[in-house]
């Protein structure tokens, strides 16, 4: 009787303080990023008698380390975070477009031109009219290479991003390779640290594109790019790389090992679509300015200069970003009418090319496309907040399931004190008994 409560006790002592360990380690890491709560999972030992059948007691032991980790939870954790990722990048890169067409002046620019234009069908030989609209042409010339040059810095931000992105995917994974390398060789030890480890790469790798796994008994995981029959970013020790590629108009496309792949999620996808947008939008900036230039020029073609020369171009270039004003002087403006002797006040080529601005309407183009923008924007912007209400509830979900939360391990630290204390107490009462035992005579 004595020697079971001999073991039952030294059994209850030696559980008592292993789970005395645990929750001093769920304590000390209450502030550590990625670590999941642990606890001692404790079942009994009993056997059977040699001789008999009756039961042998033998106490308790403890069979393993159990992590907090609700595998749905952590599936939803990651699938919120790359939405939200995507989201926000996305709108970062469609305001910054919208930042280069109003901060260019562009619209405003294109209005001037037309009003400097019918100030001088007032008067079309006035050398200060003339000289305004000049002015007018040359400074809605420079706004649209100023929005050019604003896209073309919005798309290198947004591609330099990406590409920061990628090697940060691509290290990623090489430590997840890693690590399940060390969760297979680890055999059937406690491999607590290195489940956080690998949670906290999926998680890093779920920011930046969107992952499948799937995971083995041992713990190692299959991680695969563009849902399970994509190909596999990390598979057991091995790393595939991740690449893109930037097409002439600025748009990604991406591979792993070779093979094409269209990310839907993370901050790699955000940056696609919004570089995509963006080429749309130069797309749209380059056409405005060559109907520009091509409404301008025909215009003077059409007429004569001030000393009844052919009117000359008046801008040079093919698109927004090479766009520049030809004319050096204000008489070289062709308000009159083919034919007309020099000096004419004819305002009749002048009139026509009021006209065709009117028709070709570049200043209205220039507002419908900031105003695309600015609703897609808008939609966006809802939609990012909708993501960021779900990826939060779907954190702190698990941060409730897995986390450490001090109240309920300072009630751990008494309840297994008070564990321990009664095993000792076992332990001394089965000693009275012994000595009680060899004291009969």
């Amino acid at each position: 009787m004595s020697t079971d409560l001999f073991s039952i006790g030294r059994s209850g002592a030696a559980t008592a303080r292993a789970a005395l360990d645990l929750t001093a380690q769920n304590i000390a890491n209450a502030g550590t990023a990625g670590y999941v709560r642990r606890g001692a999972v404790i079942e009994e030992v009993a056997g059977q008698r040699p001789l008999d059948s009756r039961a042998t007691l033998s106490g308790a032991r403890v069979s393993g380390t159990a992590r907090f980790a609700d595998p749905f939870r952590q599936a939803e954790l990651r699938r919120t975070a790359g939405d939200q990722a995507r989201a926000d990048a996305e709108l970062a890169g469609l305001r910054d477009a919208e930042s280069a067409l109003e901060q260019s002046g562009l619209h405003p620019a294109l209005v001037d031109v037309r009003a400097a234009f019918e100030r001088l069908a007032a008067d079309p030989t006035d050398p200060a009219l003339r000289s305004v609209a000049l002015t007018a042409v040359g400074t809605a010339a420079d706004s649209f290479g100023i929005a050019s040059r604003n896209l073309d810095a919005a798309n290198a931000g947004l591609a330099e991003g990406a590409v920061a992105d990628a090697g940060e995917v691509n290290t990623l994974a090489q430590d997840l390779a890693r690590v399940n390398l060390e969760l297979v060789r680890s055999g059937g030890g406690d491999k607590s640290a290195l489940l956080d480890r690998r949670d906290a790469l999926l998680e890093g790798l779920s920011r930046s594109v969107d992952i499948s796994t799937t995971f083995a008994p041992d713990g190692s995981v299959t991680a695969r790019i563009g849902g399970a029959g994509g190909p596999a970013l990390v598979a057991l020790g091995t790393a595939q790389p991740l690449s893109l590629a930037s097409a002439a108009d600025g748009t990604l496309s991406f591979a792993v090992g070779g093979t094409a792949v269209n990310p839907a999620r993370g901050t790699l996808a955000g940056s696609a679509q919004a570089l995509a947008r963006l080429a749309t939008t130069r797309g749209e900036l380059d056409a405005n300015a060559a109907g520009f230039i091509a409404t301008l020029n025909a215009a003077q073609g059409s007429g004569v200069a001030r000393d009844g020369s052919p009117g000359a171009p008046l801008l040079s270039g093919t698109g927004a970003g090479d766009i520049a004003l030809a004319l050096t002087s204000p008489d070289q403006l062709a308000t009159a009418p083919a034919g007309a002797p020099a000096g004419s006040r004819d305002g009749g080529n002048l009139a026509a090319l009021l006209g065709a601005l009117g028709s070709a309407d570049p200043a209205g183009k220039v507002d419908a496309l900031l105003l695309d923008l600015s609703s897609a924007i808008a939609g966006r912007a809802i939609t990012r907040d909708a993501l960021t209400s779900i990826a939060t509830s779907a954190r702190e979900a698990f941060a409730e399931q897995s986390g450490v939360d001090l109240d309920q391990e300072a009630i751990n630290l008494v309840r297994f004190q008070q564990a321990f204390q009664a095993s000792g107490k076992v332990l001394q009462t089965a000693a009275n008994l012994f000595d009680t035992l060899l004291a009969i005579r």
